[in-house]
């Protein structure tokens, strides 16, 4: 999918799906968990994966843009932060991150 002049996005299953009228984006956000994607726990470092709604990817119109991102945190502390364009990729991230805290590569014992 490319971006489009529009910065606002609602999920439609597993499909971004670009919205013009802002209202509309914001009563979808208001309505439960819908942009969790993932949410796990492993000792004490919590790790999130959400659709964002907005596109961070801050390129032109044209660039892919990017709408999920899961975050590693402990005791509230960011410990680390990857961004992906696709429901897809935000799953595969999301497992990669729990790896990460398994192994240790976040610089982590757990």
């Amino acid at each position: 999918m490319k971006r489009s002049l529009n910065l606002h996005y609602i999920l439609d299953g597993r499909t971004p799906v670009p919205v013009a009228n802002v209202l509309e984006w914001a009563m979808w956000f208001e309505v439960g968990d819908n942009r969790r994607i993932a949410s796990d726990q492993i000792g004490d470092v919590w790790v999130s994966t959400v659709f964002l709604g907005l596109d961070h990817s801050h390129g032109p119109p044209g660039s892919v843009p990017i709408l999920f991102e899961t975050m590693a945190f402990r005791d509230k502390e960011e410990l680390a932060c990857e961004r992906y364009a696709s429901y897809e990729e935000a799953e595969a991230g999301h497992t990669a991150m729990l790896q990460r805290v398994v192994d240790g590569t976040l610089g982590l014992s757990v």
